[in-house]
């Protein structure tokens, strides 16, 4: 029966059910075949009356943060990137494998491997908004991966965090005048009348710098070697303990709360290294300094150390393979113009290390200068130059309080970004395998709490007598492991190109690049590096170089 509009009347069958077995229809407990002929009736199973199944419950879908702003995100991942190695390794390592000749390998290696992983990572996180772990839900096999990017980022967060509690302890004792590790200081007036002093176990002449750095900060001089760390040096376990108090401030709430604190702390070292490059331009011996930084020496191409160094120096410097690029992509917006963002971030890390090199490398120049010997003395890199060398040639400047305040200011600022994307990529990959998290802000702040706590608390075998060599081993461990989280993927470029819904007629030009490197370019250059590492490492261990 049909009304008038031809819709079905009320009791009358609303769709016939096509049956299975043969080309007919049911109505009302009656097979009627379709050619109009009446089919053999059959009678209609009486089903026995059950009380209604109760509807599905729908998934509660848990909504995700996103970036305030494209500032924000931009900001966070040059923070995350530009950091402690672009100031004291960066410049050391220009010097040490031929001066400007380093930056032929360093830009091959940061154009054929760097942009294409490091886009590559952007793009997994912000298409599959997830975590490091989550993301994988694509292949679960490869859920692997991302727990060992958390592995990596744990281990650097480890290390990491030791290297701001020793700037805060560099920075609190900047606050006295003279210097405590200035020939000006009461304590040091006997050891500068000498020039320098001895170390008893060495022979070797310390000068006041490494004497507070060695006996202060580190205690090495106290060390009976790993089978007796000795006791936790309670000065640097409280600079350690205040160093995470912070971390856990600034991301209580999240991107919400890192996102605003990153406007201070990625800007505030540009214009802390504007200020030393303009300082140390006007003292006497810069430019000794800056020819040492930069003078060629084309024969250091030949050595392969110099493209193992330049390859580690780009996955040092960007952070890829260890979540954080990734966690910090996740909560961008789908459409976010990912490459533009990729060339934005990339070209401002490496421009930043190779400025940084005037800042350092003029100042030294002035120390060698002062001191009467060459530049390759005072010249050193990690630690020895952030904590030994720079600090000595602040020393030497006019209203030294004042600089030595502004650059471990800088180191604090430069360590706090990085360790932020460490952070985010560690609880993105928790929260996103426990959304639950994520709905009670108390539950999400209790498990910071106690991740941060459980961090300081192994982070004080960092604090010992021997902490400077479980540093090393720390940080020489997670970088060698992120440089084997790499994958290679080939058919990528097309979900970019959903993603950028309004992408410019260059962003498909530049992925077909991207792709020749995806597929060729950067698998050939990881291995070779590889290998080169391997021969170089060698050669150490045989006494050959």
């Amino acid at each position: 029966m049909h009304d008038e509009s031809g819709k079905a009347a009320p009791g009358s069958p609303a769709e016939p059910r096509a049956s299975t077995g043969q080309n007919s229809v049911h109505l009302n407990g009656h097979s009627v075949a379709q050619n109009g002929h009446t089919a053999t009736a059959t009678p209609a199973p009486q089903l026995e009356s059950r009380p209604p199944s109760p509807a599905p419950t729908p998934t509660q879908i848990i909504p995700r943060e996103q970036w305030g702003g494209k500032y924000e995100f931009l900001l966070s991942c040059i923070g995350y990137c530009v950091g402690l190695g672009n100031v004291w390794r960066f410049p050391y390592l220009c010097y040490r494998n031929g001066g400007g000749v380093f930056l032929i390998p360093y830009f091959i290696m940061l154009f054929f491997t760097g942009v294409p992983l490091f886009l590559m990572e952007l793009s997994l996180g912000q298409y599959g908004a997830a975590g490091p772990i989550t993301v994988w839900k694509c292949c679960p096999l490869l859920k692997g991966i991302g727990i060992g990017m958390l592995c990596v980022s744990t281990l650097v967060c480890l290390y990491y965090n030791v290297i701001i509690a020793w700037t805060f302890y560099y920075l609190g004792s900047s606050f006295q005048s003279p210097l405590p590790w200035s020939c000006d200081a009461i304590a040091n007036a006997g050891l500068c009348g000498n020039g320098t002093t001895g170390n008893s176990s060495t022979g070797k002449l310390l000068s006041p710098t490494e004497i507070f750095w060695n006996e202060r900060v580190l205690g090495v001089v106290h060390s009976e070697g790993l089978h007796n760390p000795g006791p936790v040096r309670w000065p640097l376990a409280l600079c350690l303990l205040a160093a995470w108090i912070v971390i856990f401030l600034c991301m209580l709430k999240g991107i919400r709360s890192s996102g605003k604190v990153v406007y201070v702390t990625a800007t505030f070292p540009y214009f802390v290294l504007v200020v030393l490059v303009i300082r140390g331009a006007t003292l006497e011996g810069s430019l000794q300094g800056i020819a040492f930084y930069l003078t060629p020496d084309w024969g250091r191409l030949a050595n392969a150390q110099v493209w193992n160094d330049a390859a580690s120096q780009i996955f040092y410097s960007l952070g890829i393979g260890v979540g954080g690029l990734l966690s910090m992509a996740s909560y961008n917006k789908f459409d976010n113009n990912v490459i533009r963002d990729t060339l934005i971030i990339t070209t401002g890390n490496c421009s930043t290390s190779f400025f940084a090199g005037f800042a350092i490398f003029s100042i030294l120049g002035h120390m060698a200068w002062k001191k009467g010997v060459p530049v390759a003395e005072v010249a050193d890199t990690g630690p020895g130059l952030a904590f030994v060398a720079y600090p000595e040639a602040l020393a030497l400047l006019p209203g030294s309080m004042f600089w030595s305040i502004m650059f471990f200011l800088m180191l604090f600022m430069l360590g706090i970004d990085t360790l932020f994307g460490n952070m985010e990529g560690i609880t993105t990959a928790v929260l996103d395998e426990f959304p639950h998290l994520r709905l009670n802000p108390l539950h999400k702040a209790m498990f910071l709490g106690a991740l941060c706590f459980c961090f300081y608390l192994m982070g004080l075998l960092l604090v010992t007598d021997v902490s400077v060599v479980f540093f090393f081993f720390f940080s020489e461990r997670a970088r060698g492991t992120a440089d084997r989280l790499h994958l290679v993927f080939n058919q990528f470029c097309q979900d970019i190109l959903d993603m950028i819904s309004h992408c410019p007629p260059w962003c498909g030009k530049v992925l077909l690049y991207f792709k020749a490197c995806w597929v060729f370019c950067t698998p050939f250059l990881l291995l070779v590096s590889k290998q080169m590492s391997i021969n170089v490492n060698i050669l150490v261990d045989t006494g050959t170089m």
